[in-house]
């Protein structure tokens, strides 16, 4: 019998209707083979960081699942996929990216997958929403959230209504 572990996945757009999108693939992430959604934060727009373009619709869902961790992204990529997602250049505008954050505590390394997302610590975009799920999470290796968000309070975010 397969173990469930607690899963969180940052989500954003910021081509066509963003807030669709991302509402939308919460919903496909719900449906996801052995996986439930444990919670879901508020839409949030920020400004885009190291990129260009307009502004990010962004959020986060907690996963309950007993995927792997390879399987769960190579599903996070098809659905990323699915919404005509295109990678012509480093953070590029997308109409829908998914990123696999946090593993429960595992930490992974390989060539395919990083995990914590290697640059969490670092975004607002990221942390606010996961700390609105799960305000007690502790990310391996970088620590309890709220500690982090004192690190990130000059970046550009506002909670959608």
């Amino acid at each position: 019998m397969s173990v469930s572990v607690n899963a969180y996945i940052g989500l954003g757009a910021n081509l066509g209707d963003a807030a669709a999108s991302v509402r939308a693939a919460i919903h496909l992430l719900g449906e996801l083979p052995n996986t439930t959604i444990g919670g879901c934060s508020s839409l949030y727009r920020s400004a885009p960081i190291d990129a260009t373009g307009d502004d990010f619709v962004n959020a986060a869902v907690q996963l309950e699942t007993t995927l792997d961790a390879h399987t769960l992204l190579r599903e996070l990529q098809r659905i990323e996929h699915d919404f005509g997602r295109a990678r012509p250049f480093r953070n590029a505008p997308r109409t829908l990216d998914l990123d696999l954050l946090v593993f429960g505590d595992t930490v992974i390394q390989d060539k395919v997958l990083e995990v914590p997302h290697p640059r969490m610590g670092n975004r607002a975009f990221v942390l606010l929403p996961l700390y609105e799920l799960n305000p007690q999470l502790a990310i391996p290796g970088l620590g309890q959230i709220e500690p982090l968000l004192a690190h990130v309070r000059d970046q550009s975010i506002e909670k959608l209504p």
